[in-house]
């Protein structure tokens, strides 16, 4: 059994015009949302044995802030540079080279890929976009992370910055 977390980065700044898109730091928002997120995610047991972040500056500032969250330690957490605006079939890929040791892994990523994995993952929960911060948690009878497009998968969760906590979708 494999649990799969896909998150994307906290909302991101447009201000500093002379940046590369890789540098783009967390805005005020996504500097709030990310502390927030991460005790959403606590509040749900969420403990990854593994997290997996695009090298982005948002994507990194995220996952620190995800990882203080969840007392996963900082220095652990895995960047990969394919992530980096990825497509659903890279995605699939670094996940397939993860050791199948790890069996909670929380990626964090950019859209639309994300958004494009959740909706080939769980046909059933049309997601035009996954919010900034957004998380959907997926379990999956697969052994390895390379059988995972494969195996049965099954909806854990969907929560968001803007989602009343009394509306956490959920199975």
């Amino acid at each position: 059994m494999k649990r799969l977390s896909l998150l994307r980065h906290a909302k991101s700044s447009w201000s500093g015009n002379n940046l590369k898109d890789r540098e783009r730091p967390l805005n005020k928002r996504g500097e709030r949302d990310a502390p927030y997120m991460g005790s959403r995610l606590l509040a749900r047991k969420l403990r990854p044995s593994l997290i997996v972040t695009s090298p982005a500056v948002r994507a990194v500032t995220t996952a620190r802030y995800i990882a203080e969250a969840l007392g996963y330690p900082f220095e652990f957490v895995q960047r990969e540079r394919e992530l980096y605006l990825a497509s659903p079939r890279v995605i699939f890929d670094v996940l397939a080279a993860q050791d199948d040791n790890f069996n909670d892994l929380l990626l964090i990523g950019h859209n639309p890929g994300l958004t494009d994995i959740v909706n080939q993952l769980l046909p059933e929960l049309p997601l035009d976009n996954l919010p900034t911060a957004g998380v959907v948690c997926v379990e999956s009878a697969a052994d390895t992370w390379a059988e995972i497009t494969k195996a049965k998968v099954e909806f854990v969760f969907f929560d968001y910055p803007k989602n009343p906590e009394t509306l956490i979708i959920e199975k």
